[in-house]
């Protein structure tokens, strides 16, 4: 039976082979199917009783079934006979019904359309609204206007019946312009009234059933009878939103005598009514038509009625519907792969987007994420994720819908060639077509294990598989939750690449894990499944599951939350965080309960709040922000700077200003004014307006009248000001045109001041409302003072005597400024008396005109600026003209001005305040500011005050370093020098700057090499590049409060080779072109000398000879040394026994290999030591010479040196010197030496040959060190050049001065061996040739050099025959050797 039914199963595959062996599986993937809708309900106004149709209908090549779901339920048609369904999907309800108790048909609707066994869609949301009964909610009243006037008939009605009204005159439907407009809220507007307008107005109700209509109210259209009439709001402008491309009403009727004239601003500036889209209908509402999102703003309709003015703003919000910008596309993908559906929206306010597959809400999960706001992400998929994927978005302009076809594949389907949604992680687990598989693939992998297990990662290593049948193997990892059928796929990063990383695994859980190895025909056999569970993690807890937080005071919050569900052991605290809405610091505190009331908070503040749970193992995670606003109260501080301002006998203009801000504590909705007549208690009138500005009027003429102001919140009114008084005039005067000449002029001149008193002008009718005094030397313009109308005195005062004084009087009122008065005067001679105390009252005694304190007001004093933060500081001070508990009782206030000496051209800036202290923002960092401040009440002001001063704290640096430039270092291309200049705005001292670098300027900023620059240096050198590579460099300034912003990447590329001259730069010496340098195997050597050739025996050869001649030279210059110094004594003899004792010979141990010596010259008569010019270069340099040649003549060493004493020869009255290497290591080796008797100059005419000059080598052999460590000079002990130790000497008196002169330099010789240290010693005659001796410079260490001075006695070297004896036999151990 068995048998039977395998030739059965070989049967039918063979069939199978025939009829689709040759067929090409590429040609099996499942088409798209085309599937959208080509109708959406719209939002829909229905009336109660009449029918309504919403749209809808779905476009697709397989059949279509339409449902429709009413508030998120699907609706059952066969169960309502109001509702059905039309032939192309879209829903009728035949009778609407709707009534106060039952709306069973007003909601959201929505379309949904499916194909069976495909998926389904969802249209975009439609909102049905029906209408409600046609009432009327007031009538209108009858009017009566002037001709020319504007006036307004409203009609009360239910927001959504205002698209069904309309206005009839005498039964008669009103024809609508831009003269006669209807508003939104359906009143009707006639501006520019006629007689034609007159009539019987009446608001109706039409397209609701039967019309209905209000009550007649009459319009009368008087003549204009020239009676002035106060101005008027009838209607103004309101907030209103709106969505683009509608059309915008605002109104602003405003009604007076003469007519007022409305002007609009936008944003501060004024409309243009030429704009096309922008009109000025019904006498001065504004019109807007195909709103655009630049329109939203505030709008401030300002109207003008001559003697009162008006001001009314509102804001327009412009709406934008949802928009997408990237659409989900239809989607090919394999199981076990990641993909992300693309959504990208835009709109205003933001939208909102959420995602439906097949019809349903897809609920986020460890398998569907949101990620980037909007995109969806499904990982593992698996057969049934196939479907149509929908990205839904809605704000409060509307909602929009756009899907996509997921289509799954089978694994040995090829996906096509372009696969957009696909993750990084699956992009290459793509099959190979059927036409490219020509064998067998691989088989299952080996050994797969899990070699390192963490709590949220498991990386798996396996073994080649037994038969991989080809090269290039790659390898896919199937992962999936243990008890779940969704994998997901990760794959090596390469071929032959046999392990992988699992990451974001959760801790505790296990995991089934598979390995399949493909080739080039495809996918092979899956190794069999390992199950591996990760680690226990030590967790910290999670965070606080349900956070609530409620305002329960202006100044106090309530929070709660429940314990953490997971976390291994028992909480031990909880932190909870809260921050103010726009600071960046954070606070916290400790609460060990699950509830806490936090007090002391700012009011009607918004705050965030969040928790964070503690337990043994450290914090858990956080809880997501939560945010509250503490409740209003009532404001805190009343309006400032009240003032008012007598329009005529019976009226006032109230002015004041806003509370400071953070002192209203709620939202503003309108100030309460307070009058009375009179000084005393007496019964006030109270005023509620929302301007900053009343007027008062109906008065009684010269009455004094006091007024005070608070503001409003919802919760009730805050603190009031003081009682500001006025007067109202006598009689109301003429102030059609401008004041007269006052009819006098005196003037009183003393030392220092001028008294200066005047009548009013002739003509009493005409208003005055004040005068202005100008004066100053021989031009009254220099100066000016303004006067109350009542003044008929003033001391000008702070004047120059013996001075000439022009000065002008003039009064004026709201028209303008009248006639100037001339006078002048000549203040008294610094020699008079001191100016009397004049009593102005009994100069000058007038019942009208009271005599104020002529005395000024005396400047604010105490003054002090606090800093707050980098761009605040807080002014106070005192006043002395106040009561001493410092209150202000009456109409003063106070100007604060500031600015910063830098730049010096600086201009101050001012503001003004009611209190003693006010806070100015907007500071520069890391600034001083200088303060003053300036009081004045009513029309005097006192002068500035003293200054105080104050800097602003430092902040991070807001511009990076500037002018970045790269330069190669001039001989060693592997080093660059880069500068740059301080940032812009340090907003600090600069405390160091970071120097990024690196040859990719895309790579992350942790990947670059860092440099770190100490302090305020503008340069740095970098070392160690490599040829011919391109770098990218970067720099990054710091000061005390951090790091600010990094410099734009500078482009340098390092040259391709070394250059030509590496191995002496590689010996230590830097060759410049027409400088020859010695080489450093020493005089007398054939390396690098032109011409000569020769083998190292050759070279051996030469350097015993030289080394030879040199040995007898210095046994010659010692024998004459000691024959010329026979002149010692016995403190000589003591002292020399002395230093005898001390000397010995060692070996340089010294470790310091990083001290850079000093360059010194030592003077042969005197040892005198001082330092010469370093190079800066850290390798090894040599001095260089000062004589001109050209780089193409080459010189041999022992011609150089015969050119360098032959220089010093023609120096006459010059002592020879010798510069030697020193530093200030402690001493390790020392050499005397002995100063020769004074020498006459040298003639110039003396040569110098280079045989003479070679007799000069000495050779000094290593010294004990003296028992008093007497001072010495070191250099590290790797180079061939070793150090002198030279004793400190002092200076006889009898010995010569020594004159400093720039002598030419040679190097020094290289040393034959390390352990002997050798010095070029010049001699000419008697006198010594100066002799360069350079070592290389080590890293700049200045601060190790000291300077060494003693004196030696000229017989002294006669004591040193058995050292030199010494010397002598090591150079013949070297030479023999």
């Amino acid at each position: 039976m068995a048998e039977r039914g395998a030739r059965l199963l070989v049967f039918f595959t063979s069939l199978i082979v025939l009829r689709f062996g040759g067929a090409d599986k590429g040609s099996a993937i499942q088409e798209f199917t085309p599937f959208r809708f080509s109708v959406e309900p719209v939002d829909t106004l229905a009336v109660r009783g009449l029918p309504a149709v919403l749209n809808c209908s779905a476009a697709s090549a397989a059949p279509v079934r339409v449902e429709w779901k009413k508030d998120g339920t699907f609706l059952n048609l066969v169960a309502d006979d109001r509702k059905r369904q039309l032939a192309d999907g879209s829903l009728l309800i035949s009778t609407v019904v709707h009534n106060k108790h039952n709306k069973p048909d007003e909601g959201v609707y929505q379309c949904v359309a499916s194909i069976d066994n495909l998926g389904t869609i969802s249209s975009r949301t439609a909102r049905l609204t029906v209408a409600g009964l046609p009432r009327f909610l007031s009538q209108p009243e009858g009017v009566s206007v002037r001709m020319g006037g504007s006036e307004m008939l409203s009609c009360e009605v239910m927001e959504e019946l205002v698209p069904f009204t309309r206005w009839e005159r005498d039964g008669r439907p009103v024809e609508l312009d831009a003269r006669v407009i209807q508003l939104p809220s359906g009143a009707l507007v006639i501006s520019n009234a006629s007689q034609t307008d007159a009539g019987l107005y009446r608001c109706t109700i039409d397209a609701l059933g039967p019309p209905k209509t209000t009550e007649e109210a009459e319009l009368q259209v008087s003549a204009d009878s020239g009676v002035e009439e106060k101005l008027e709001t009838l209607q103004g402008p309101v907030s209103v939103a709106k969505v683009v491309g509608e059309s915008v009403l605002l109104p602003c009727v405003m009604k007076g005598y003469p007519v007022p004239v409305i002007r609009w601003t936008f944003n501060d500036r004024s409309i243009d009514e030429g704009h096309e889209r922008f009109t000025v209908i019904g006498g001065g509402s504004l019109q807007i038509v195909n709103l655009t999102e630049e329109d939203a703003g505030i709008y401030v309709c300002q109207a003008d009625g001559g003697n009162m003015t008006s001001e009314i703003q509102a804001e327009l919000t412009v709406h934008v519907p949802p928009r997408f910008v990237t659409r989900p596309s239809n989607t090919y993908a394999q199981e076990s792969m990641d993909i992300i559906f693309e959504c990208d929206i835009t709109g205003s306010p933001p939208p909102t987007v959420r995602w439906m597959k097949d019809g349903d809400t897809v609920i986020p999960s460890d398998y569907f994420r949101i990620v980037k706001q909007h995109n969806l992400q499904v990982l593992g998929l698996v057969k049934s994720d196939e479907g149509f994927y929908q990205c839904l978005a809605e704000n409060d302009a509307g909602n929009v819908q756009a899907s996509a076809q997921l289509i799954i594949l089978d694994l040995d389907v090829a996906l096509p060639s372009t696969v957009p949604s696909l993750t990084d992680a699956t992009t290459d687990h793509v099959a190979s077509s059927p036409a490219e598989r020509s064998g067998p693939a691989p088989s299952a992998p080996r050994d797969v294990v899990a070699s390192l297990v963490s709590t949220r990662f498991i990386k798996l290593t396996w073994r080649q598989p037994a038969e991989p049948h080809g090269e290039n193997i790659t390898y896919s990892v199937f992962y999936s939750l243990d008890g779940t059928n969704r994998e997901r796929v990760e794959n090596t990063s390469g071929p032959g690449e046999m392990q992988v990383t699992i990451q974001n695994l959760v801790p505790d859980t296990k995991y089934t894990f598979r390995v399949v190895a493909s080739n080039a025909n495809g996918p092979g056999e899956s190794s069999a499944p390992l199950t591996v569970a990760t680690q226990l993690e030590v967790q910290v807890p999670g965070p606080a599951p349900n956070l609530q937080v409620v305002s329960v005071g202006p100044a106090s919050v309530a929070l709660s939350w429940e314990r953490p569900v997971n976390g291994n052991g028992d909480i031990q605290t909880y932190k909870l965080f809260y921050s103010e809405k726009g600071q960046d610091s954070e606070q916290d505190m400790d609460v060990t309960g699950l509830s806490y009331t936090m007090t002391g908070l700012k009011k009607f503040t918004e705050y965030s709040f969040r928790v964070v749970a503690y337990n043994k193992h450290g914090p858990g995670i956080s809880t997501d922000d939560v945010t509250v606003r503490t409740l209003s109260d009532v404001p805190s501080a009343p309006p400032q700077n009240l003032t008012l301002e007598v329009l005529n006998s019976t009226s006032i203009m109230v002015r004041w200003l806003a509370p400071p801000p953070g002192t209203l504590n709620g939202e503003l909705t309108g100030y309460k004014l307070r009058y009375r007549k009179g000084l005393r208690r007496a019964d006030a009138i109270e005023i509620s307006t929302s301007q900053l500005l009343q007027l008062i009027d109906g008065l009684e003429k010269g009455k004094v009248y006091t007024v005070r102001v608070s503001a409003t919140t919802v919760n009730g009114s805050g603190p009031t000001t003081e009682w500001i008084a006025a007067e109202t005039f006598e009689n109301d005067l003429d102030e059609s045109q401008v004041p007269g000449v006052p009819s006098s002029l005196h003037v009183r001149p003393l030392v220092n001041r001028i008294v200066v008193t005047w009548t009013p002008p002739e003509n009493q009718d005409i208003l005055v409302r004040g005068y202005k005094i100008g004066y100053g030397i021989g031009s009254p313009h220099a100066h000016t003072v303004n006067l109350d109308y009542k003044q008929r005195f003033y001391s000008i005062d702070n004047l120059d005597p013996s001075s000439h004084y022009v000065i002008t009087l003039k009064a004026f009122n709201n028209m303008g400024e009248g006639v100037p008065i001339y006078n002048s005067a000549t203040t008294r001679p610094q020699s008079d008396p001191i100016d009397p105390d004049i009593d102005f009252y009994e100069l000058f005694n007038n019942p009208y005109t009271p005599a104020p304190d002529p005395t000024p007001m005396l400047p604010p004093v105490g003054v002090q600026a606090t800093v707050l933060s980098h761009d605040t500081i807080k002014v106070s001070w005192a006043d002395n003209s106040l009561a001493k508990n410092q209150k202000i009782t009456d109409s003063r206030y106070y100007s604060i001005r500031w600015k910063t000496n830098i730049p010096a051209n600086t201009k101050y800036k001012t503001a003004n305040t009611t209190s003693l202290f006010h806070t100015v923002t907007a500071l520069k960092p890391n600034t001083l500011y200088e303060f003053s401040v300036m009081v004045t009440k009513s029309r005097r002001s006192s002068t500035w005050s003293m200054t105080a001063h104050g800097t602003t704290a430092e902040t991070l640096p807001a511009s990076a370093p500037k002018d970045v430039t790269v330069i190669s270092k001039e001989g060693n291309p592997r080093m660059i020098n880069i500068n740059w200049q301080p940032p812009t705005e340090a907003n600090g001292k600069i405390t160091g700057y970071i120097i990024y670098y690196s040859t990719d300027v895309n790579a992350e900023v942790h990947d670059w090499v860092v440099e770190p620059v100490v302090g305020n240096r503008l340069t740095h050198q970098i070392q160690g590049l490599t040829l011919d590579t391109a770098y990218y460099f970067k720099i990054q300034a710091r000061n005390s409060k951090g790091m600010g912003p990094m410099s734009d990447a500078v482009h340098f590329r390092t040259p391709k080779a070394e250059p030509s001259d590496k191995m002496s730069s590689d010996q230590g010496l830097q060759v410049k072109p027409g400088h020859p340098t010695l080489p450093e195997h020493g005089i007398g050597s054939n390396m690098d000398k032109p011409g000569i050739t020769g083998s190292r025996e050759n070279h051996i050869l030469v350097i015993v000879v030289i080394v030879s001649v040199g040995a007898f030279t210095i046994i010659a210059v010692v024998v004459g040394a000691v024959l010329c110094t026979r002149r010692s004594n016995s403190h000589q003899k003591k002292k020399r026994a002395a230093c005898k004792s001390n000397t010995g010979s060692h070996k340089y141990k010294s470790s310091s290999k990083d001290l850079k010596p000093p360059d010194l010259w030592i003077h042969h008569e005197r040892l005198e030591l001082k330092p010469i010019d370093k190079s800066p270069d850290p390798n090894p340099v040599m001095t260089e010479t000062p004589i001109p040649r050209a780089a193409q003549d080459p010189v041999e060493p022992s011609h150089q040196i015969q050119e360098l004493e032959e220089s010093v020869s023609t120096r006459r009255g010059v002592r020879p010197k010798i510069m030697m290497p020193f530093d200030s290591q402690p001493p390790q080796q020392s050499v005397r030496n002995q100063p020769a008797a004074p020498e006459p100059p040298v003639a110039p005419s003396q040569p110098i040959t280079s045989a003479e000059l070679q007799k000069t080598e000495a050779l000094i052999k290593e010294e004990d060190p003296p028992s008093i460590n007497p001072p010495a000079a070191h250099i590290r002990p790797t180079h061939p050049l070793k150090s002198f130790a030279v004793p400190a000497l002092t200076v006889s008196a009898h010995n010569p001065p020594t004159y400093e002169t720039a002598l030419p330099s040679t190097p020094l010789l290289a040393q034959p061996a390390p352990g002997v240290k050798t010095a070029s010693i010049g001699t000419l005659n008697r006198a010594r040739a100066p002799m360069p001796v350079t070592v290389p410079n080590a890293p700049d260490q200045s601060e190790t050099s000291k300077m060494l001075d003693m004196t030696y006695e000229t017989d002294e070297l006669s004591e040193e025959m058995a050292h030199l004896e010494g010397l002598m036999k090591d150079l013949n151990a070297i030479t023999t050797g």
